[in-house]
């Protein structure tokens, strides 16, 4: 059965940090006479999901129905960002506007000469520094438990924004284990605060942090231990994937692709996309990082926070058949 039909109408609940990813381009032609730098003669700004709102966009993408909760500010760039989701696929119907904070922008500016590509030169990030209000935050609790009620599977992206609250949290893990779904969390600082989810999906860096030492592919297992998961899978960069599941060896597998990405933006969004896709279409957790590898490595390979698609993703497994698959997968 082609994963198109497989993911088809899977509803995902992806509650977490919301940021508006947004791309300043322009072209620079001389240096300011007030200072030693280049000036930028601005040409665009684009607005893409990002953090949670980016996973959802990659649900959306690979078939499935993200219900998507975290909350925006009532500004421009949360107005943006509505729009932006709703052209991914992504309804904002769940997104609360909480007046008393900022919409969270990362934003990036690509330079270049008028016939060169444009690269990133710097990152400005304006993060909210205020609490979520009480009203807001009753909300969002209010809409995580409905989603979570729903979908076949949950995601939590808590990129250290604020909407991870150990209440929230509790809640979608005792609603998801009461219904017997898969939750599945990925974290930037507090992936420990998760412990007793199905899964997570930590980059290397995430998981050297929690085992205060260099991460190799053996010490999958020890943290899957260490944070009561039933499976873990920790993304390498160009070295691939470790997964560890319970009562199995842990497994590697290779980056799909070329060595050289374009661009690493938001790639462990759609990877957790992809990775809580399989599992609610019934995958093993091996399976579901097999897939989740291969949507990895058609995203990088594109410019920006981008998606990866369900037709991307069977050309790219179509083209790695499975008996190579599971060649390249060593076991340790």
């Amino acid at each position: 059965m082609p994963f198109g039909s497989r993911f088809k109408g899977k509803k995902i609940a992806v509650v977490g940090d919301v940021v508006a990813d947004q791309f300043l381009s322009g072209t620079i032609s001389r240096v300011s006479r007030e200072a030693p730098v280049f000036i930028l003669k601005h040409s665009d700004t684009e607005t893409r999901p990002g953090a949670a709102a980016n996973a959802a966009a990659n649900v959306a993408a690979l078939g499935g129905i993200p219900l998507l909760v975290g909350t925006i500010g009532e500004d421009k760039a949360g107005e943006e960002l509505r729009i932006s989701l709703k052209t991914h696929g992504v309804s904002v119907d769940t997104v609360v506007t909480d007046p008393a904070r900022q919409t969270t922008v990362k934003l990036r500016v690509l330079a270049g000469q008028t016939y060169a590509s444009r690269q990133q030169v710097i990152r400005i990030d304006y993060e909210n520094e205020s609490q979520i209000s009480d009203e807001a935050q009753l909300r969002l609790s209010e809409l995580a438990k409905q989603a979570v009620s729903e979908a076949d599977a949950v995601v939590f992206s808590d990129y250290s924004y604020g909407t991870a609250s150990p209440d929230l949290i509790a809640e979608v893990h005792a609603i998801a284990k009461e219904r017997e779904r898969p939750a599945i969390a990925d974290s930037r600082y507090g992936l420990a605060n998760f412990s007793g989810f199905t899964s997570a999906t930590p980059n290397q860096e995430e998981a050297e942090a929690i085992l205060t030492g260099v991460f190799e592919v053996d010490d999958a297992e020890k943290l899957r231990t260490t944070l009561g998961l039933d499976s873990l899978v920790v993304t390498l960069g160009g070295r691939g994937m470790a997964i560890a599941e319970k009562g199995r060896h842990v497994a590697a597998l290779p980056a799909i692709g070329s060595a050289q990405p374009v661009d690493v933006t938001g790639a462990g969004d759609t990877v957790i996309a992809a990775y809580a896709l399989g599992l609610a279409a019934g995958l093993s957790p091996f399976e579901a990082a097999s897939n989740a590898n291969h949507a990895g490595g058609i995203v990088v390979m594109k410019r920006g926070t981008a998606v990866a698609t369900i037709d991307e993703l069977e050309h790219s497994l179509t083209a790695y058949s499975h008996s190579d698959a599971n060649v390249a997968a060593n076991e340790f």
